[in-house]
């Protein structure tokens, strides 16, 4: 049984453009022999193109069809697929049965903390064509320190008075005295017993390879501009649903989430935007009232109930005296 079919990505963000193509996402009911014999499926998938690595035109259609138990396990892990779902508008399903607005008036069971792939997500596609000053600043002076120091001598034999201090700069005592004490150096770890050149050596791999995506991203060069809208998008959902209890389709910000996709905006100018949103989501999270887990008990009993209200009377039905 279908519990809802409904429109989504770009359609649904309000992010939609001539070159979009078509998005259906929908939650099936799974049968009694399925969950008896533990094969609930995960999920069912179309795609017009007829191949799954071909990229999408505007006249392309995609749908994918998530069993029940797969859509509320995607909801409890906070994934942002179910997320978006569970919040959809009515306007935007082409077919819903009573089961779905039931579900949907138990969101919020769904809220927690631990929505790690919302934030998750969006740090990663900073992180990932990140440019932000402080990072560069930090290993350039560590680069500076070390080139200074003589190659062959350990870090413990050179003044680590004077080691730079940074906002990615910290040292990581150990309390095993089989564990050496390190530096951690924009996430590169450097052992105190490592050499003045082999710590260099470190250093400057980070900064080079950083430092070329910077100059890339100053160019607007080989940025993925709609997983960044993406990454901006999700940042803002979360916002919404830890300030407002919610979250909203089309999105508010479905002008900025177009520009940014559409690669309108120079990326220098979007990433501190970026960076700064997931730092404000972050802080929200924190003083956030949600609870610190999904209420996992509630959704077993929900599934439970959806069991022997909608698939054990057709069961019963099904294998009566009468139908044998």
């Amino acid at each position: 049984m279908l519990i809802v079919k409904m429109i989504f990505g770009s359609h649904l963000y309000g992010t939609a453009t001539p070159a979009s193509d078509q998005d259906f996402k929908g939650v099936a009911l799974p049968t009694w022999e399925q969950i008896a014999l533990g094969k609930v499926p995960k999920h069912a998938e179309h795609s017009s193109t007829g191949q799954a690595n071909a990229k999408n035109s505007a006249d392309d259609v995609d749908t994918e069809i998530f069993s029940l138990h797969e859509f509320v396990k995607l909801g409890v892990e906070g994934q942002t697929v179910a997320m978006d779902m569970i919040h959809a508008p009515s306007k935007m399903f082409t077919s819903a049965h009573a089961l779905w607005w039931e579900l949907q008036a138990y969101k919020s069971r769904f809220y927690s903390k631990s929505v790690h792939s919302f934030i998750g997500y969006a740090m990663g596609q900073a992180a990932k064509y990140g440019v932000k000053g402080s990072r560069l600043n930090d290993a350039k002076a560590v680069l500076d320190w070390l080139e200074k120091q003589p190659p062959t001598a350990k870090l413990t034999e050179c003044d680590l008075a004077t080691f730079p201090q940074g906002e990615h700069i910290r040292l990581m005592p150990s309390d095993n005295p089989l564990v050496q004490n390190q530096y951690d150096v924009c996430g590169r770890k450097i052992q105190l017993t490592s050499k003045a050149q082999y710590a260099a050596e470190i250093v400057n791999h980070f900064y080079s390879n950083y430092g070329e995506r910077a100059k890339q991203a100053a160019r607007d060069e080989g940025i993925d501009w709609k997983a960044i809208s993406h990454a901006f998008r999700a940042a803002f959902q979360m916002k919404e649903l830890f300030t407002e209890g919610t979250i909203t389709f089309p999105r508010p910000e479905a002008k900025l989430l177009t520009e940014i996709k559409t690669g309108q905006l120079k990326y220098l100018d979007v990433a501190p935007m970026l960076e700064d949103l997931i730092d404000e989501v972050k802080a929200l999270r924190e003083w956030s009232k949600f609870p610190e887990k999904p209420d996992r008990q509630f959704w077993d009993n929900f599934l439970l109930y959806v069991a022997e209200e909608y698939i054990l009377p057709s069961r019963a039905i099904a294998r009566s005296p009468r139908n044998l």
